[in-house]
This record gives C-alpha cells, structure tokens and sequence, in this order.
C-alpha cells in the first residue's frame, strides 16, 4: 500500500470563492498518488471556470444538474478508481500532510476508516481559535465525551464529532460494503460513519491528537426551517443506531421505552413552563409522582435482562441525547416564531432520570 492510489471526491456547489484552495490543498500534498474527481452539482456562479483553470491530468471534472449534496458524493465515489477514497468538500481544506499521513495510520492500524480533529476557519481563512466562539465550545464537549468513554460509538450518538464528509478517509472496498450515502440532507455523514462502524466494528480510528483539516464556518448562517430538518434527522439517526446495538429480541420494547421517556419529559416540561402558577402545582407533584413509580417499574424490569448490561452506555446517551433534541425543538420552533423563549434551556432530567435507571444500578 506504499504506492496507492487515493481518490479525492470533491462535491462542488457555487463555491468560486472557495474551490480553488480546496483543489490546491490536495495538488500541495506531500503525498503524489491521487486522483482528483469534481462533481460540479449544478452550480450557477463561476466554478466551473474556477476548476477548469487547472490544467492537471489527474483531476477529473463532471457537470451535472443540482441533485443534493449525498447524490454528489455518491456519484463521485462511483467513479473513483483508488484503493482509498477521501472526501473533501469544495469550501474546506486539508493540510499539507493529510493523506501521507492517513496512509501511514492505515498502514499501522488496518482501519478501513480513518478521521481526525479539525481546525475552524472562516470565510477568509482565518483560524476560528476563540475559545468563547460557540463552536469550539460546542465541539471541545463532544470530544470530551469521546475521551471520557473511550468508546467511538457511544460518543457519536452524543454527537457527530467527525464533523463533516470532508473529514471521512476509508479504503474503497469499505465504502463499497457500506453502500451509498443516504437521501439525508443534512446529516448524510452522521448516517454513513455509524453503517461504517456496525459493518466494520473495530474498523474505524479516531486520530484525536491531529488536525489535519480546515472546516469552513461561513458567516451569515441564520435560523432556518433547516434547523428544524436536522434535529429530526438527528433524532431519527440517534434512535436508530441506538436501537441497532441492543439484541433483537429487546428492541421493541427498548423503543417503546424511549417513546414514552421522552412523552413524559415534554409533559414536565409544559409544567415547569408554569411551575409557580398554583393551579398547576398538583399537577406538577402528580406528575412527578407518576415518574417515580413508572421509574421503579423501569429498574425492576432491568433487573430480569442481564444481557442488556453492556448495552446501558449506549442507552443512557441515546436517550439524553434524544431529550436534549425535544428541547432544541422547542427552543427554534420559539424562535422561528418570533416569541420569548420561556422553557428553560437546561432543565435537568426529572430525578436524573435517565442517569438513574440506565445505571448499572439493581436496588
């Protein structure tokens, strides 16, 4: 694997102003054996002129009508022709060293997929270091999470710490065995990386301690219905591969569990909104009563499945994360309409609910 080749599929969607560096990113690595496939996704301003100004025999430049970002990507790994595949999208940049250094990984671990940490840039390439900017704060916590569990899965159903399609390196019999990225607008990566995980389960390596990618953080992004789009992908990708690592015969149940955890957590929370209204306070105890014996029933209920032990990790994030998910809801559907928000931001589980009966915890 001294010699292979790499393909690098870049997406391109009216980015003039960006494509040119990302193209460069790759023509500067230290590492020479690759091939550079563009898919042009119907692009309106000039970048098509921009890619077609280089003259390099290895890049390989496709026009087609818009057909989404997932249509792209796939599109460009069909036609790929390297024993690896990278992915960069067409506003983001590697470092000089990625792919020599992505290779030499492989070669050590035979991960069939490898990412690393990112460095934040803006519109103008300028290091987004701020600690007090929202990202890095954002993102530090995801990888903290990974750090302290030390388990790859469980900390992406806390949150997609891969970050972006352009961050994927994997080796192209992999991506083949996985399948094509998923019709997911917004979250077709976080989609990928967990069939990439369940097909291959100690197959992917997180290179934590190296950042050898530049994700673009463009300014101007505002509150959209896109944001509402994209927590329901997220709930819908977190209850999924959840559910995907419990045993079969559990998953059901399991399923209808979460419905009702987060049924009951949207109800205490219209009961917080009015906690010191008096005509709600028995509601509020009623509630906060029926939570503690629907509690207790949960906990007798695990303490008749051993075999789902090992499992609680991964049921205690997905669940939190979920919940955490209803709230964000809430919180943009306020926003979108223009009113005061008047749920609290972070209201805790009721009793550490969650934490309590997803503990290792029998009595």
């Amino acid at each position: 694997m001294s010699n292979s080749l790499i393909s690098v599929v870049i997406p391109a969607y009216n980015h003039e102003k960006f494509v040119g560096a990302a193209i460069e990113s790759v023509l500067e690595q230290s590492y020479q054996n690759f091939e550079i496939v563009i898919i042009d996704d119907g692009s309106t301003d000039q970048t098509a002129k921009v890619v077609q100004s280089y003259k390099d025999s290895r890049i390989k430049y496709l026009y087609q009508d818009n057909q989404d970002a997932y249509n792209t990507i796939n599109r460009g790994m069909g036609l790929a022709q390297g024993d690896f595949i990278a992915i960069l999208n067409s506003d983001d940049i590697y470092a000089p060293n990625r792919l020599a250094r992505l290779l030499e990984v492989q070669k050590k671990t035979q991960a069939v997929c490898i990412f690393t940490d990112v460095t934040p840039i803006d519109d103008n390439d300028e290091v987004l270091d701020n600690p007090e900017f929202g990202w890095n704060g954002w993102h530090q916590k995801n990888r903290n999470f990974y750090f302290k569990t030390q388990d790859i899965y469980t900390a992406f159903l806390k949150s997609n710490f891969m970050v972006t399609t352009s961050n994927l390196f994997m080796r192209r019999d992999a991506a083949r065995k996985v399948g094509k990225f998923s019709s997911l607008r917004y979250l077709h990566d976080y989609d990928f990386i967990f069939r990439m995980m369940l097909a291959f389960p100690h197959g992917v390596v997180y290179l934590d301690n190296e950042k050898l990618l530049c994700y673009r953080i463009h300014s101007g992004n505002t509150l959209n219905q896109a944001a509402i789009i994209g927590r329901d992908q997220d709930k819908m990708i977190i209850r999924k591969y959840m559910l995907a690592k419990i045993p079969e015969n559990q998953r059901l149940r399991i399923d209808h569990l979460v419905t009702r955890l987060i049924e009951i957590q949207l109800l205490l929370i219209k009961t917080r909104m009015a906690v010191y209204a008096k005509p709600l306070m028995k509601l509020y105890k009623y509630v906060s009563l029926y939570l503690l014996e629907w509690r207790s029933q949960i906990i007798k209920s695990f303490i008749f499945h051993k075999n789902l032990k090992d499992m609680i990790p991964i049921l205690k994030t997905g669940t939190e994360r979920l919940v955490e998910l209803e709230y964000e809801l809430v919180e943009v559907h306020t926003l979108l309409r223009g009113k005061p928000l008047q749920i609290p931001r972070k209201t805790e589980m009721p009793f550490n609910l969650v934490r309590y009966f997803l503990s290792d915890r029998t009595t």
